[in-house]
């Protein structure tokens, strides 16, 4: 008998499920150096991410990027599988005690086929173990078999069902602060309201959000590699937006109270910086900062145009920096690793948002140029 099979099969089929185990069900970040999971991911990344980068137009790149993280979760899963049935062939081999229809000599090339069709439990009978211990390994297996199927069936639902809670707050966002979202278009539109609660509202959800996100993406970790329904959104550019947004509060705008913003900042700067170690994230010194002394004065600019004034003495721009400090890093190191873009502060050009397009809108005020009274021409004014 080849013990050292069984030996090489015992081990095989303990690392996969133990990284099985720690992907799927263990809800917590794992620190130990060499992981499956990790080790995948790292070098499949890296790959698509150079191909990827290749490419020129952004919507395409995104399009391409899109495709990463769910056809990875499928191609992880048939590993899984693929390395468990030969786990148990090696074992199976190493007991050595089977018997196959028609007296044919039994190679390792046809216990892993009865390994796979174990697994599957199809259970065609062509090759029989004829021992218990090999029986027994049999019955394990078909076990493993249809757990395996049900970790299937039940991980897809919860990883998509976090996707489709972490995307309606950014979809939300398009029309309070632009596409991709940034802080002047935030503060510009809702800045001034005359409220709030409703703010400190906004604040709120986003603080739930930024809790969520971090949760959601520690426990299942492919979640940082689904990108978002448009390319020029992401759940990285929303998390910069409200950090932009809530610094600069902190750090003084007329008639809004900071309490809740202290809070959001505080949960969303978490994330990033967790978020950042998830993926492994290298921090580069460096990284040019996002908000120049001209920036800042174009953000000034906007924020009084809509009657949101923002803290002009003499340190406001220090007082600025040392927010930045506390997550700009952990941004760009995010922002190399999965080729995401951070949104400006301020855009250099009016942008037109998401729901302000439509592949219809060139004909359709085409018409109501020649038919006035047959289509409405809604301006960007009306908002």
């Amino acid at each position: 008998m080849h013990w050292w099979a069984s030996i090489l099969g015992f081990f095989l089929v303990f690392i996969i499920l133990m990284d099985a185990f720690e992907t799927v069900v263990l809800p917590r970040r794992i620190r130990r150096n060499f992981r499956i999971a990790s080790w995948f991911y790292r070098t499949t990344w890296g790959f698509w991410m150079r191909v990827g980068g290749r490419i020129q137009s952004n919507s395409r790149r995104e399009g391409f990027l899109a495709y990463f993280g769910p056809l990875s979760l499928i191609v992880l899963l048939g590993c899984w599988a693929i390395g468990l049935i030969f786990g148990f062939a090696c074992i199976q081999y190493g007991f050595g005690e089977h018997v196959a229809l028609g007296n044919e000599t039994i190679t390792f090339g046809k216990v892993l086929y009865m390994s796979g069709e174990t697994f599957f439990t199809l259970g065609y009978g062509d090759i029989i173990p004829t021992i218990a211990a090999a029986r027994t390994l049999c019955v394990l297996e078909a076990g493993m078999g249809f757990a395996f199927l049900g970790v299937v069936v039940g991980y897809l639902p919860v990883i998509y069902n976090s996707f489709n809670v972490r995307e309606i707050e950014i979809a939300l966002l398009d029309a309070r602060a632009g596409s991709p979202p940034s802080a002047a278009e935030f503060l510009g539109r809702l800045g001034c309201c005359p409220e709030q609660t409703v703010l400190d509202e906004i604040f709120r959800d986003w603080e739930r959000w930024c809790a969520d996100l971090l949760s959601s993406h520690i426990s299942y970790p492919v979640l940082v590699f689904f990108r978002s329904q448009h390319p020029n959104q992401s759940w990285l550019a929303a998390l910069t937006a409200m950090l932009d947004v809530t610094s600069l509060i902190i750090t003084g705008v007329d008639g809004i109270h900071t309490e809740q913003a202290k809070l959001t900042f505080a949960m969303a700067r978490h994330a990033v910086v967790d978020l950042a170690q998830v993926v492994k994230a290298k921090y580069s010194a460096d990284d040019a900062g996002r908000l120049s002394p001209d920036d800042l004065k174009k953000l000034r600019a906007h924020l009084a145009e809509h009657g949101v004034n923002f803290y002009d003495g003499a340190d406001a721009a220090q007082r600025i920096a040392e927010f930045r400090i506390l997550y700009e890093p952990y941004l760009y190191a995010l922002s190399r690793r999965l080729l995401m873009t951070l949104p400006p502060w301020v855009h250099p050009e009016h942008k037109k948002d998401n729901w302000q397009g439509g592949p219809w809108d060139r004909a359709i005020q085409a018409r109501a140029l020649v038919h006035p009274g047959h289509a409405a021409n809604v301006s960007d004014d009306h908002f």
